[in-house]
């Protein structure tokens, strides 16, 4: 890279050159192979600056397993990056076959494998990265199906084919994004299965979760059932990511422009999609404010009836009290020295019925006060419950003017590339009407040297004629 630095502050016409090469030129730096194989280092321009950077104190750039992270994250930005701009232009849901997305999978598993620990078997040591991607399902219960439907697929017999086909069910359900972030966040756990200088331990795996959130706008049908995930080899083809950059300036301001549209695609998918899990979280709320205002009414009923049962006791003792007392003033009356003994009995009876009936009236109280407390409850549930209508009925609102907003946006992209073919068409017009221009002026020019000839041959001809003629 110092060769491609220039030497003097005034740009040269020779140093516009080699910049403009290096700036169309994908290299492949720190070439380093392993024992089975697996590293290569390949890096975008716009990972290496034109002038050395100073290097960081903190970090050994010579540190063979920091050299691995950086490769695998520009591998997985080149390997992402094509895939997106290959799936947009060629317009259709992509299947197995597709070599782009099956470089992305090769990709995604180096990048899993990274810094995994030997686990010890009786088979010896395995390494396997099934095992990390089973805790998206304690983390996400919304993952628990893709792992159940991978535990079910037949012909599966690797924990490596497992991980294969959960990758691949992950990206149909446009998740992968959200599960790495989900894994990615709690480090606590994936210090189980990872060394610490890990790619899913260090920033690098965070910015390839980031990433990730792109392929949201792909549409993948795979078909997983009859294909051998056990044994398939992940060799990843570099060919296919050097880039010729003779073509690239033709099309940069139709690039750009669908570059924009479907970055606001992207913005207007994941707006949806949070406000999808918003209307979701208030229609779950919705539910449970009517199951309680149920419970609460049930509640509200068994109290009135407690309430009328309480009524007619109080009216049941009041009439017996009422009776006990008139037959005792019958009985005072009738017999006057009857003995003391039963009067005695019979008022400490009135007296309990007394007691009877006023704790009676301190229970109807508090029930009396308990209904008027279910009643304000119920009030404003009934309040907080419109209030929570008349804002699903808004997010609804917005969610289907971010849905026609989308198909705008889709309409425009499509329109946008309609409009990229015909300057494509036009460009390669242009092309084939200047070689025949070419091709007319080298004809030109072979006329001209027989008319020259001609000439001389004329004027030879003439002088001897005057010779003679002398």
């Amino acid at each position: 890279m110092s060769d491609l630095t220039p030497q003097s502050e005034a740009p040269t016409p020779t140093t516009d050159k080699i910049t403009q090469a290096a700036r169309e030129t994908i290299y492949l730096c720190n070439f380093r192979v392993s024992v089975d194989g697996e590293w290569l280092c390949l890096r975008e321009l716009n990972d290496i600056s034109l002038t050395p950077d100073p290097e960081p104190a903190h970090e050994d750039p010579k540190d063979p397993i920091a050299i691995e992270r950086l490769n695998l994250m520009n591998m997985a930005k080149l390997s992402i990056k094509g895939l997106i701009e290959s799936a947009l232009n060629l317009g259709r849901t992509l299947d197995s076959d597709y070599a782009p997305l099956q470089q992305f999978f090769v990709v995604m598993e180096h990048c899993l494998k990274h810094g995994l620990k030997s686990k010890k078997t009786f088979l010896g040591q395995n390494k396997s990265f099934w095992g990390p991607l089973e805790l998206v399902e304690k983390l996400t219960p919304e993952a628990g199906e893709i792992t159940a439907s991978v535990k079910d697929l037949p012909g599966l017999k690797t924990p490596l084919g497992r991980g294969r086909a959960w990758l691949r069910l992950a990206l149909m359900q446009k998740k992968l994004s959200d599960y790495m972030k989900t894994i990615i966040n709690r480090k606590d756990l994936l210090s189980e299965f990872y060394e610490p200088n890990a790619l899913m331990m260090e920033e690098e795996g965070a910015v390839i979760a980031g990433l990730l959130v792109g392929l949201n706008v792909i549409d993948a049908n795979l078909c997983m059932k009859g294909e051998d995930l056990d044994s398939q080899v992940g060799v990843i083809d570099f060919s296919m990511y050097l880039k010729d950059g003779a073509h690239s300036s033709k099309s940069t301001e139709g690039d750009g422009q669908i570059t924009a549209i479907l970055d606001q695609k992207n913005y207007v998918e994941e707006l949806n999609r949070h406000l999808s899990a918003s209307v979701n979280n208030l229609q779950a709320k919705v539910d449970a404010l009517e199951k309680s205002n149920s419970k609460l009414t049930e509640e509200l009923a068994v109290a009135n009836n407690r309430i009328i049962t309480l009524q007619e006791e109080l009216e049941r003792v009041k009439e017996e009290s009422s009776y006990l007392v008139e037959s005792s003033r019958k009985a005072s009356r009738a017999d006057g020295t009857a003995n003391g003994q039963v009067l005695g009995e019979t008022r400490k009876q009135l007296k309990e019925e007394t007691q009877l009936r006023l704790d009676v009236e301190k229970e109807l109280e508090v029930q009396i006060g308990m209904k008027q407390e279910m009643e304000l409850s119920m009030k404003m549930l009934e309040k907080d419950i419109c209030e929570k209508h008349d804002a699903l009925v808004e997010l609804r609102q917005q969610l289907d003017e971010m849905r026609t907003l989308n198909h705008e946006l889709s309409v425009k992209s499509q329109s946008s590339e309609a409009s990229a073919k015909q300057k494509s068409d036009i460009i390669s017009r242009l092309e084939e009407k200047t070689n025949q221009m070419g091709s007319i002026i080298k004809q030109l020019e072979s006329s001209e040297k027989d008319m020259a000839k001609q000439a001389r041959n004329l004027n030879t001809a003439a002088g001897k004629l005057l010779f003679c003629i002398t």
